[in-house]
């Protein structure tokens, strides 16, 4: 890593937490050539680094990769603008990553941040070296877009435990899980503040205009697509299609698999580090496409 990227080893924790270049807040684990995961939504607006148990949680999928490289956990910088668009996200993060670290880095976007992922792949090629599209595609399902924005509704009207158990059906797929989370999500849901909920509302708003249907064969980076089977924000329809129409795409099916179960997936972990271990593309040209595959 850079020795550009600030950072303070957190007390008592391998775990460095710092802030890149325009704002945007990170967790650090791991040592060895860096990853940067674009993390998703999450429960206080994507801007914040999460503290205590939740922070345990989200790097926890991430222990794997830590054991080989340094994994860095980005997040949006505070104070996103209203009408802020991903293309307008992905240059933020362009211009961090080229102040902070040598190019091009591999990158893991996770839902949400895989959708950034690709709008940097996109946008500003120079930047990724491999992809990886972790229960991410090229636009939401009907079903999800329908999900956040009842989130989003709620967040606005200051429902905020409301608007995270209105996620419980995209996010899980058990209907036993599902039962559970509705009763467990309102109870540690934490209240947002302004800045968080209006940057939780924007992300979501950018999202919903978001789709590269259309120009995932201009992007020439080698990627991988990770989906789960059961995954309420995108199916296996939309994983599919983009590793399909991505010149080097190949896709990875997780039967069964959930969102939530997805993205803490240990054989999904395990296929992540095999990927970004590989080496560079041969040339950026469009070629076909990797022959999609499901895991076992």
């Amino acid at each position: 890593m850079s020795a550009r990227v600030r950072g303070r080893a957190a007390v008592g924790s391998e775990v460095r937490e710092g802030t890149l270049a325009g704002g945007l807040p990170y967790l650090a684990i791991g040592s060895g050539p860096p990853v940067v995961v674009l993390a998703g939504l999450d429960g206080m607006g994507g801007t914040t680094n999460p503290t205590g148990p939740a922070r345990s949680f989200e790097l926890r999928p991430y222990r794997h990769l830590a054991a080989h490289r340094t994994v860095l956990v980005v997040r949006r910088s505070p104070g996103i603008a209203p009408g802020c668009t991903m293309a307008q996200l992905a240059s933020q993060h362009a211009q961090a990553l080229a102040r902070e670290l040598p190019l091009p880095v591999d990158v893991v976007g996770v839902s949400t941040g895989a959708s950034i992922g690709l709008q940097l792949a996109l946008d500003h090629p120079g930047c990724v070296r491999r992809l990886v599209l972790l229960a991410g595609a090229c636009r939401l399902s009907d079903q999800g877009r329908a999900v956040q924005r009842t989130q989003a509704a709620l967040v606005c009207e200051g429902h905020y435990r409301r608007a995270m158990a209105a996620t419980v059906p995209a996010v899980f797929s058990s209907v036993a899980v599902r039962l559970a989370m509705r009763a467990l999500v309102p109870l540690t849901a934490r209240r947002l503040t302004r800045q968080q909920a209006d940057d939780l509302v924007r992300t979501i708003d950018a999202e919903d205009a978001f789709d590269l249907t259309g120009s995932l064969d201009r992007i020439g980076a080698l990627t991988l697509v990770v989906g789960g089977t059961a995954d309420g924000y995108y199916g296996s329809d939309l994983f599919s299609r983009t590793a399909a129409d991505l010149p080097h795409g190949t896709l990875r099916l997780l039967p069964g698999s959930s969102h939530a179960a997805t993205v803490t997936s240990a054989s999904a972990a395990r296929e992540i580090l095999e990927f970004l271990q590989g080496p560079d593309a041969p040339s950026r040209q469009p070629s076909r496409g990797r022959r999609a595959s499901r895991s076992r």
